[in-house]
This record gives structure tokens, sequence and C-alpha cells, in this order.
């Protein structure tokens, strides 16, 4: 599909490269200062002790949309970040920018430590080119955005990292600048804030390019339209598929081992099954669990309560399974085996993981707890930010 608008940002085969020391690095930079004087060229190639933070990144940006930048802490995200808002620059390539830009890089970052909020709120807006009157409109807004009203006339450098971001956060957004750069600041602030600010974004997004970078792949996907899936500075994927990005994104992580978080050593868990056709769990065909339990301690006669937690790939509870019997444990018994059918599963496509516990019936003690037991996918017809997908009787009228 071809694009339309005037691209804001466009970054040509950006390359950014750093010392593994400091004194490496000052060697360099020394060399390279003496030989810019005398005119002689400086080699772009890495030079021993050298990295590329950022190799050979390009992208285009137009007004209305949004890239997302992923990948593991040291993939080069905020490198590149730095080099868009022009506090690096780059060592190969070329950057594009028109228009005013607004950052959220760093907790603080642009704030003078011993000016109050509100001082800095004139100092941000001058340095992007407002005059003190269009400040003077929009400044009451900010202060009652940023909910930081009592503290505005404090040093910025007493303000705790939330207040900075709920600060940092409304200069930005309200000033309405052509190009926003957000990085993973969004994640310090408390939910309602950042369920406000991304509502302030859905407000901007049609006026503004925007360049968002998180961990938080829910969010990436509710606001980008093309992803970068950044690997030790190289993009290992990029384009307008956000399911296929974060699924390599998911894909760099190994799994976690079984990780036995509580043990009364009562029960040990000796056997786990998922029987499943072709291995993966399909929409609305039942599949069994099957969980096997050495009985450790022969004086327990209680029979246990099982209950299995199933998680995300953000690794949030999303379903439980809970199953109570009023049975006795025999002294004869030694294994206690649950076998239970998941009845029309929902699950949307993706993989799970699920966690099993052990507790008394009556006080509902913990006994055995064992995260990431085991985990399974899901087959579906295309990825989604929600874990299930609702079953409807629907009917669609035209009048």
């Amino acid at each position: 599909m071809e694009k339309n608008g005037e691209v804001l940002v466009k970054v040509q085969n950006v390359s950014k490269k750093f010392s593994l020391d400091l004194k490496t690095g000052l060697k360099y930079g020394a060399l390279d200062i003496i030989k810019s004087t005398f005119g002689v060229s400086i080699k772009k190639e890495l030079r021993p002790k050298e990295f590329w933070a950022v190799k050979d990144v390009s992208f285009e940006l137009r007004r209305g949309e949004c890239i997302g930048l992923i990948g593991h802490n040291g993939a080069g995200k905020s490198t590149l970040l730095k080099i868009l808002n022009g506090l690096y620059a780059p060592d190969k390539g070329q950057i594009t920018m028109k228009g005013k830009i607004g950052a959220l890089i760093e907790l603080g970052a642009g704030f003078n430590p011993i000016l109050t909020g509100r001082e800095n709120i004139y100092n941000n807006a001058s340095i992007l080119g407002f005059t003190k009157a269009e400040v003077d409109e929009k400044i009451q807004s900010i202060i009652d955005f940023s909910e930081i009203k009592k503290f505005i006339d404090a040093p910025v450098q007493n303000y705790s990292s939330g207040m900075k971001v709920r600060l940092g956060f409304a200069i930005a957004s309200h000033l309405e600048p052509d190009i926003l750069i957000i990085d993973e600041v969004l994640a310090v602030g408390d939910l309602g804030f950042v369920l406000k600010c991304f509502k302030k974004i859905d407000e901007l997004l049609p006026k503004t390019a925007m360049i968002f970078v998180s961990h938080s792949m829910p969010m990436v996907s509710r606001i980008c339209n093309e992803i970068i899936l950044l690997d030790h500075g190289s993009a290992e994927y990029q384009g307008n598929d956000i399911g296929k990005g974060v699924q390599k994104y998911y894909g760099k992580f190994t799994n976690n081992d079984e990780n036995v978080v509580f043990d009364n050593a009562q029960f040990e868990l000796t056997d786990k099954q998922i029987l499943l056709s072709d291995g993966v769990v399909k929409r609305n065909e039942n599949f069994t669990i099957k969980l096997s339990f050495k009985i450790l301690d022969k004086s327990v006669r209680e029979f246990p309560r099982l209950y299995l937690e199933f998680k995300d790939k953000e690794q949030r509870a999303i379903a439980i399974i809970i199953i109570d019997s009023k049975r006795e444990i025999k002294s004869s018994d030694s294994i206690i085996t649950y076998e239970s059918e998941v009845i029309n599963p929902l699950f949307t496509l993706g993989k799970y993981t699920a966690d099993i516990g052990l507790s008394t019936l009556k006080e509902n003690s913990p006994i055995l707890r064992i995260n990431n037991a085991f985990e399974f996918f899901a087959s579906g017809d295309h990825e989604q930010w929600v874990a299930f997908e609702l079953e409807t009787k629907t009917q669609i009228l035209m009048h």
C-alpha cells in the first residue's frame, strides 16, 4: 500500500560505534581530532576494542505514523534514540528530521535540576522555539495534566522519578511537537497515569510522527504501525507485521527451567503431560492435562487442593483451574494423579506457560509451588494481544 504524507523522519544507513573502555575511547577521540585538524580523513570502520552500538539502520516516518523499537537491553535502542535526538553524531549514514522535536529518552533529561518545575516548562519550550506568550496559554493545562501542582514551584532535583515522568510527558505532549520520541520512561509511571498518557498519545498521533521504545509488547502493538527489532545494533526484523516482530522478540529469550519456589517436602511432582493433537492447543478442541505427585509424607491424610495458573507471554495470569477433593489419602497410597480435561479452550495464537500449586484443603496453606512448570502453544489465524477470543452469536441488522 502506497504511503501518503510528508516524511518527517528519514534515517539512512545510520551507524554508531563505541569503545569498550574509556582509555581506548579517549585515545581514539584525540587521534580523530588531530586528523580532522590536519585534514586527514578518518576511517569509519571498527578499530581494536570498538563495537557497533547501531549498525546500518534505515527507516522513514510520516505524520500520523508510529514506529516501535524493541529488543533486549543493550540492543542499541537508546543509542539510536540519542542519535535521533542529536545527543550523538552518527559515524555513518544520514538523518533528516523536519519540524519540532519532543523527546522523553531518560528520566530528567532536559531538566535543569536546580530550577523549579514551572521554570523548566518555560526552559524546555524555549528550546523547541515556543515564545513565552505561547507557553502562558498552555502552562495551566501542562500543570493540570502532570498532577504535580503542589510541587510545581519546587526544584526538580527534589522530584521523584514518577514526578519527573509526569512533568516530562506533560511538557512534550502539550507543546505538540511534529516528532515525539518516547523511551521506556513511561514504565515508571503508575497505571492511572500511563492510561492517561496513551489517551493523550491517541490525540497527538494524527498530527505527529512518533518513535516509541518499550519492553511491553501490548503497549507497542497498541500504537505502532511498524516495528524494528534490534539485536546488537542491527535490525533483525523490520516491517509492519507487528505480530511477527514480537514473536521474534520473545523467541530471543530462553525458556525458564522448572522453578520450585515453595516445597514443604510432602509431595513431589513426578510426571506432567499435556495431551494434544498435533502438539498445539486448538480453538474449541478439548485437551487434557495429566499431573502426578509422589506422596513423600506418609502421615498426610488430606487430599491437597491443586491449582493451575495459566500465563501469557508477558507472564500475566489469565486463567486458573482449581481442583478440590474431599477424598482421604490412605497409608498405602504412594502416587496421586490429577487428570483434567479443559473444555472448549478459547486461547488465541501464541505461547503460554502454567504454574502448578498444591495447598491444604481446609486452611489453603501452600504445600508446593512450581513456576513455569510447563508450556504450550495455541494455534490461530493471527497474533492478538488478548488471551481469549470469546465466542458469540451475532446478528448484524441493516436498516
